[in-house]
């Protein structure tokens, strides 16, 4: 049997061990192959293929259907339904009566939006995210996004909401320069330009790991977070990401 067959839901693949998880990707990849063949050749395989590893890994972080994650256009969840439970019923995507090609409330408890269009994500995040703070509870909520949605100006309004508000949101860009049509704009000419300069990331370890080694009192403590900020604006501008009210880590390369 192989470890994709033995992965019915994502508790399963929490029970991996860490080195068999790079085997899995790759029979993942496989397997999307022959669904993509199966059904003629329709079908998102591409950007299927690119975010096999950022799928496992989201699955074996967050929980769900407790924890939300939200595709944007949700072409890109084929992996994602392999992992909830719907590996068996691959071949009928986009067929009658089969599988949806995107994400489906009605389809599985794991989707928690449907969508079918860039640039949407982001904000169904923050509403869900503003309910759970409404509503006491305690999950995450995580919207994965490509940079062509990035291109959306609601995109935009929802990270200048969430940053207003000040909610615990997560957002995964997946930049991987692709999208059904060159992306346009200045943002699009530019996004390779608005990640943190590794040598303000290298600073801010070492001023970190120095201050966490001085025994100094709260007023010192605070002065020193105050020095580090200076110090990451003497080195590069603040993030354009941070300018939303976001922490960014990155890039990561998945």
């Amino acid at each position: 049997m192989s470890i994709l067959e033995r992965i019915n839901s994502p508790t399963d693949l929490r029970s991996l061990e860490s080195n068999e998880t790079e085997d899995l990707c790759r029979e993942i990849r496989d397997f999307l192959v022959e669904t993509v063949e199966c059904i003629g050749g329709g079908g998102h395989l591409a950007s299927n293929l690119g975010v096999v590893e950022l799928t496992v890994a989201l699955h074996r972080l967050f929980d769900t259907p407790r924890d939300k994650i939200l595709w944007d256009v949700s072409h890109q969840v084929y992996v994602h339904k392999m992992l909830t439970g719907r590996r068996d019923r691959m071949a009928t995507i986009r067929q009658y009566q089969g599988l949806s090609g995107f994400a489906d409330r009605n389809e599985s408890e794991h989707d928690a939006f449907g969508a079918g269009h860039a640039g949407t994500a982001i904000s169904a995040a923050v509403g869900m995210a503003m309910a759970r703070d409404l509503k006491g509870e305690d999950y995450e909520v995580i919207a994965v996004v490509g940079d062509g949605a990035m291109t959306a100006g609601m995109a935009f309004e929802a990270m200048n909401h969430a940053g207003h508000i000040n909610t615990n949101l997560i957002v995964v860009l997946n930049d991987n320069a692709m999208s059904i049509s060159p992306n346009v704009g200045a943002l699009s000419r530019n996004v390779n330009k608005l990640r943190i300069d590794p040598h303000y990331r290298a600073a801010k370890e070492e001023i970190g790991s120095l201050v966490e080694h001085l025994p100094l009192g709260r007023q010192a403590w605070n002065t020193a977070k105050k020095v580090k900020s200076g110090m990451r604006d003497l080195l590069v501008p603040a993030s354009f990401w941070e300018q939303f009210g976001f922490e960014y880590y990155g890039p990561i390369d998945g």
